[in-house]
């Protein structure tokens, strides 16, 4: 239990270290900033296909304003309004659905995502076997496995995967990565490969993005410190289970992934004397100060931050949106 109560309040103390950085990346920013500026610009509603990004509350919001998010262009009825593509990238063959039903299409994929369609597209053309390191079934998987012709990707999930692979050609490999993996996991991975094959090529700069990167070492940092660590996240969000799995990994006894502030389990939760507290690329800044504020009617909180990095990283809107932005 905790040892004492501050006097003032009474209340046990509670210090929460805040991961920096932690929440909402560039490429999400540009996302959910589309399809607001799409509402604004046009009028809803404004159909999405699937979530603009992983998170719950940004897509019951964005819902709330008139967005409507479909899993498939057939759920579509033929209609000007703007069809926006999520943040997580889609196969060639939406795109080219949405121009068949002159649909007025606007593409919010991270760019950081087109960048490793473009790799395996390159990699492709220069008549190599391209791997792709991800989890089967998630969006942007899909999204690049459908950059190719159907078997020209072949997707490596996991260490066995990389060990019992057999190529068509040892010496013309190469391999991609989906964006919001574990640093650790796929370091494991590549290194497998690399050890089979020699002359496997990969990515000319590492395709985790920065943010997943930055905000999984801001865990490490703070894991040491607490005795327990909350990830405010959906959970279908990879790079926020990511974090989660980082958190376990490095040692921390008490880990959760939470939407929100009611999904707090004070079971696991009450009796801590310090928390380290991160949120996933796609998860508001609101959604942390709502898990903050339940755990000030309990505590008598000191909040720090722990910093890993500085991020300064910004992506303009989709063209068709900057014009109008200008013209406006």
């Amino acid at each position: 239990m905790v040892a004492g109560t501050d006097r003032a309040s009474g209340k046990p103390p509670l210090k929460v270290l805040l991961c920096s950085p932690r929440g909402f990346c560039a490429g999400v920013v540009r996302a959910i900033d589309s399809v607001e500026r799409a509402l604004e610009r046009y009028g809803p509603p404004v159909y999405v296909r699937h979530e603009i990004v992983h998170n719950r509350y940004v897509v019951d919001s964005l819902k709330a304003k008139g967005a409507i998010f479909v899993e498939h262009l057939d759920e579509v009825p033929d209609t000007k309004a703007p069809v926006i593509f999520s943040a997580h990238g889609v196969p060639k063959s939406v795109p080219v659905d949405a121009d068949r039903r002159n649909f007025f299409a606007l593409d919010a994929t991270c760019p950081l995502v087109t960048k490793v369609h473009r790799e395996a597209e390159i990699h492709h053309r220069r008549g190599r076997e391209v791997l792709l390191i991800g989890h089967r079934g998630h969006p942007e998987v899909i999204g690049t496995m459908g950059q190719l012709p159907d078997g020209a990707l072949r997707l490596i999930e996991t260490l066995d995967d990389a060990k019992t692979f057999v190529p068509r050609d040892a010496g013309r490999l190469a391999y991609v990565t989906q964006t919001t993996l574990s640093l650790d996991d796929t370091a494991e991975i590549v290194a497998a490969l690399k050890h089979r094959f020699p002359a496997i090529i990969g990515p000319h700069k590492e395709d985790i993005c920065y943010a997943t990167t930055n905000r999984q070492e801001a865990v490490k940092r703070v894991v040491p410190l607490v005795d327990a660590m909350i990830v405010v996240g959906s959970p279908n969000s990879s790079n926020s289970q990511r974090l989660k799995e980082v958190a376990e990994r490095a040692g921390c006894p008490r880990v959760a992934l939470l939407d929100r502030a009611a999904d707090i389990d004070w079971r696991v939760f009450g009796g801590i004397e310090s928390l380290g507290l991160t949120a996933g690329a796609s998860a508001p800044e609101v959604l942390v100060e709502q898990i903050i504020d339940a755990f000030a009617e309990r505590y008598a909180l000191t909040v720090e931050t722990v910093a890993a990095a500085e991020e300064d990283v910004f992506f303009p809107l989709p063209r068709l949106l900057r014009e109008n932005a200008a013209a406006g």
